[in-house]
């Protein structure tokens, strides 16, 4: 399977199955296309077929030489030789063991609190409430889900755990008992605990800060851009911004962590369609690691992005892209997680196919121990899995999880992008249309954008690389 586009200049080849991308001249991409349409993927390397050949000269002789015709199609069939151009899809018979095979619990989202000190307008958590009351977890029931996790990981060594609200500083005291109960744990158990935490920066302090320095693999710090921007959407219970207050803390705090192990995230609505500038207003104030994702909301909420938003969002996103080339070449670069795509098909099989992992290798914990697939389920009783104490016993919701793959969904087995998001995210499938083995339409169209932005950028740079 072949997909091509032009972007920012550059002619760019992506050669689905094997992963191989291509920035290619004018002409060979011209003849690219105009085999792509007449040359199946191929089981193995085979010589084009004279009629193949003939097909491209009849196409380009009016428009190139005859002789850089011939080049193209040599250059072409050293790619083909390579299983660099229509390779085979050596993955779609792997997922016929994925029913069978062995759940292995490898990352747990501690719903820490279900209460919250914002009232963002857009949480799909109410405030923290998850559909429900508010509530803290006990370090009891934290002690069990790390148990749990313990228990259920098999030979995994290396176990992450995410602290999640709602707002997890709101029971820091119970985050920290977590911690130092997890670390506590692996040498008996030959288990490495990666903590991670999400917030909202509020009750951020010195004292916060260094124990997240030394225990935190991660931190993610909720803004959502320019002031304006962010205070409309992400405002006090009492209506007051919260930009000029969590600003200076997230600055401390990244600079505390040299400038790593975090990551800057917004969320953008249908308000702020011009994105782009609060990604780049992120770099202004210093920050180097950024995210920017897009609301999902239900169609009815005003500020929810809608299909005829999508020309409007595809553009802003190619302007990111070339602004990221410009300032990357500057020397003032950023890293935007969208276009941090790797290309060396690095992850494994399992989750180039299925994704996160949610529902059988991620779940999420809530206050009083439930287990939900991932935390945009909780509250939802139709996926209520297990909890902490008899760990999962809604094994067919967990079997249903195990299916979802990229060849489970039928929107994804023609699509250029399957092996890169994965299938998508279940949880705005079941949303949208009613099942995780469908796909956020919405969604997918900016997923695809992003990839284009990603290889066009690393052909960018890779181009500044060979020039100088």
């Amino acid at each position: 399977m072949i997909h091509q586009y032009i972007n920012n200049g550059y002619h760019i080849v992506l050669d689905v199955n094997s992963g191989s991308v291509h920035s290619v001249d004018a002409l060979l991409y011209d003849a690219v296309e105009v085999l792509a349409k007449i040359v199946p993927d191929m089981e193995k390397p085979m010589p084009l077929t004279d009629d193949q050949k003939k097909a491209v000269r009849e196409a380009l002789v009016c428009k190139y030489s005859e002789e850089d015709i011939e080049d193209a199609l040599s250059d072409i069939q050293e790619l083909i030789d390579a299983e660099e151009l229509f390779a085979a899809d050596i993955y779609k018979d792997y997922v016929i063991d994925f029913k069978k095979r062995q759940t292995v619990v490898k990352a747990l989202c501690l719903h820490i609190a279900h209460d919250c000190n914002l009232a963002c307008k857009y949480c799909f958590a109410e405030e923290g409430e998850y559909h429900g009351r508010r509530a803290l977890m006990s370090f009891e029931v934290g002690k069990k889900a790390l148990d749990f996790l313990i228990a259920n990981s098999g030979n995994r060594i290396n176990l992450e755990v995410d602290f999640f609200g709602g707002e997890p500083l709101m029971n820091w005291n119970v985050v920290k008992q977590l911690v130092e109960y997890g670390r506590s744990q692996e040498k008996e158990h030959n288990k490495k605990f990666r903590f991670t935490l999400t917030t909202n920066g509020v009750l951020l302090n010195d004292e916060i800060m260094e124990f997240c320095n030394r225990e935190m693999s991660n931190v993610v710090l909720s803004l959502d851009g320019r002031p304006e921007v962010n205070d409309r959407m992400r405002p006090f219970r009492n209506g007051k911004g919260s930009y000029e207050l969590i600003v200076p803390k997230f600055q401390k705090f990244a600079k505390s962590r040299g400038e790593k192990d975090y990551f800057v995230r917004g969320t953008f609505t249908r308000n702020n369609l011009d994105f782009g500038n609060d990604v780049l207003h992120y770099a202004d104030l210093g920050f180097e690691k950024l995210s920017m994702e897009p609301v999902v909301a239900a169609p009815e909420e005003p500020y929810s992005i809608r299909e005829e938003d999508l020309p409007q969002i595809m553009d802003e996103y190619d302007r990111l892209a070339k602004e990221f080339v410009k300032r990357q070449k500057e020397g003032r670069g950023f890293k935007f997680f969208h276009f941090m795509l790797d290309l060396s098909q690095g992850p494994c099989v399992a989750k180039r196919l299925s994704g996160c992992g949610s529902g059988t290798e991620y779940l999420a914990v809530t206050p009083w121990g439930d287990l939900y697939p991932c935390h945009q389920f909780v509250g939802n009783e139709e996926f209520l899995l297990g909890n902490v104490d008899t760990g999962v016993v809604n094994t067919k919701v967990r079997d249903e999880f195990k299916l979802c793959n990229v060849y489970a969904k039928e929107k994804c087995k023609n699509c250029f992008a399957r092996f890169y998001c994965s299938g998508g995210c279940a949880a705005n499938s079941f949303n949208f249309h009613g099942s995780i083995t469908d796909a956020y339409d919405i969604g997918c169209e900016m997923q695809k954008k992003r990839i284009e932005c990603a290889i066009m950028i690393r052909a960018a740079l890779a181009e500044d690389e060979e020039n100088n």
